[in-house]
């Protein structure tokens, strides 16, 4: 089993593609039509600030791009990959699983992130299922390793009385 998922892209193109219709609204509301000739107002701030944004959300999406991130899971390891670097966990060096909810975020969806807590690791891995394709079947897979690894211990917690 070599399952891939790659980074979902979506949220990068609609921000570049909003920023963009916004300049080419602005620029079309600031601008003058004098004798059947459009002229372009250059020398407004607000008109530099949407362009400083264009470029910079068509920048980070040509950077996402490039690195092309992905997740691989096969029968022994599961590989965080991009096209400069290449992390693998093996399934034997996994110490807990946890499948659930993230706190700080408000968006709908039971299962949203996978914590792995490697032996070897002070800090864990964080999965979070929305930004790949095909995340439920993602998440299976995901579950398939949880149910072979030993659960999270729960947080001891403070009681006032």
């Amino acid at each position: 089993m070599h399952n891939e998922f790659k980074y979902k892209l979506d949220f990068y193109y609609q921000q570049a593609l909003i920023y963009l219709l916004t300049l080419i609204l602005y620029a079309g509301v600031k601008g003058t039509f004098l004798e059947n000739n459009f002229t372009l107002v250059s020398n407004d701030p607000i008109m530099y600030i949407i362009a400083f944004f264009v470029g910079v959300s068509f920048l980070t999406l040509l950077l996402n791009r490039i690195r092309d991130r992905k997740v691989i899971v096969t029968d022994s390891e599961i590989i965080f990959q991009h096209r400069f670097n290449r992390r693998s966990i093996a399934n034997t060096d996994i110490e807990w699983i946890h499948i659930g909810k993230e706190r700080s975020v408000q968006t709908a969806g039971r299962f949203q992130i996978v914590i792995i807590k490697t032996k070897h690791r002070r800090r864990a891995f964080r999965i979070r299922l929305g930004r790949y394709e095909r995340e439920r079947e993602l998440l299976k897979l995901l579950e398939q390793i949880s149910e072979r690894t030993p659960k999270r211990q729960k947080r001891f917690q403070f009681r006032k009385k």
